[in-house]
């Protein structure tokens, strides 16, 4: 049972993790939540900016904070599946015999940070499917588990389509978050540049082990969810469906594929976390539309007349967000 001295507890450890971040991170706070809750909740992100607005730097930070064992992949159009999972190579014993011995990847890591991961073909995109869902590694028939906890933070440039493959739907489904990462405002641009003329390197403390990592999520998942709010969340999700029973006149007009059932979980999972952060008990209604927009963002897909309309994914979250309160929040 969660006590109100874990809740202090929980709070206090995010707030400090944050300070941290900050020190090497200028503004992105949005980011910067949604990776930490996404985090902490067990889940794999998708940042996706232009160059140059400190994604990879995040990732590199979070390593430090976390103080986990981190690797990167840069994803390349001649990168192999195993390169990312490892092989079995050929070694010689004491006695002069020939075996094979199993090379692990980069993916054996805590925080495994695919970097331009649209850049690499499907077929490797697709070595990472397993190690997202079940944290598992196949290679040549064996399975063997990755060490908890286990993190896919991915970066791609939204503006460079040259060389660029899209990634699979079931992919893209494996993401708990898909996140933005704007530009800088002009403040934010000095303090960015004023930083990095002292030094380019990160500066964060370590704030949170991994084993307090997992404490923290085995906290999180205890929290309560109202069923009128659990419901709330999962009419969201269906109303996502433009042929579903809770379907909105928004998404009739202008959705092809609505979410998954990963999107319900993710956001009861996501709104537990986010109500610790905020010092709350329980998850509340705010919660899930605030979430809604990472979580979903990534899972629909819009039909022709939303991309002849030059209609966006947040737009569209927001319009069923506004008539799955209107048509439903009364009956709950």
């Amino acid at each position: 049972m969660v006590t109100e001295n874990d809740i202090k507890q929980f709070s206090q450890q995010c707030n400090d993790i944050f300070e941290q971040i900050a020190r090497d991170v200028i503004g992105q706070e949005p980011v910067v939540q949604g990776t930490v809750i996404a985090m902490i909740a067990g889940g794999n992100v998708l940042l996706e900016g232009v160059p140059g607005v400190g994604k990879t730097r995040l990732v590199r930070t979070l390593g430090r904070v976390f103080d986990l064992p981190f690797s990167r992949i840069q994803f390349t159009p001649d990168l192999m599946p195993a390169d990312v999972t490892g092989t079995n190579i050929i070694v010689k014993d004491e006695a002069g015999n020939s075996k094979f011995s199993f090379q692990p990847g980069p993916v054996f890591a805590n925080i495994v940070l695919a970097d331009e991961i649209n850049r690499a073909t499907p077929k490797t995109q697709s070595a990472l499917l397993e190690a997202m869902q079940e944290h598992t590694v196949t290679v040549m028939g064996v399975s063997r588990k990755l060490s908890e906890p286990f993190f896919v933070l991915a970066t791609q440039n939204p503006i460079e389509q040259d060389g660029t493959y899209p990634l699979p739907e079931a992919q893209m489904d494996r993401f708990m978050f898909k996140l933005l990462v704007p530009n800088p405002s002009l403040d934010e641009l000095m303090q960015i540049v004023s930083m990095t003329q002292k030094t380019m390197e990160e500066v964060a403390d370590k704030v949170c082990t991994g084993e307090q990592l997992l404490r923290m999520r085995a906290t999180a998942n205890q929290i309560p969810v109202a069923e009128e709010v659990l419901k709330y969340a999962m009419i969201l999700t269906s109303a996502t469906h433009p042929d579903s029973e809770c379907a909105t006149e928004t998404s009739k007009k202008y959705v092809r594929v609505g979410a998954s059932p990963r999107a319900g979980q993710a956001l009861i999972s996501a709104a537990k976390v986010m109500a610790l952060i905020k010092g709350r008990f329980n998850v509340a209604y705010s919660d899930l539309a605030e979430l809604a927009y990472p979580v979903l963002r990534h899972r629909i897909k819009l039909n022709f007349e939303a991309v002849a309309e030059r209609i966006s994914a947040d737009e569209i979250i927001r319009m069923i967000l506004g008539e799955v309160d209107k048509k439903y929040k009364k009956q709950l």
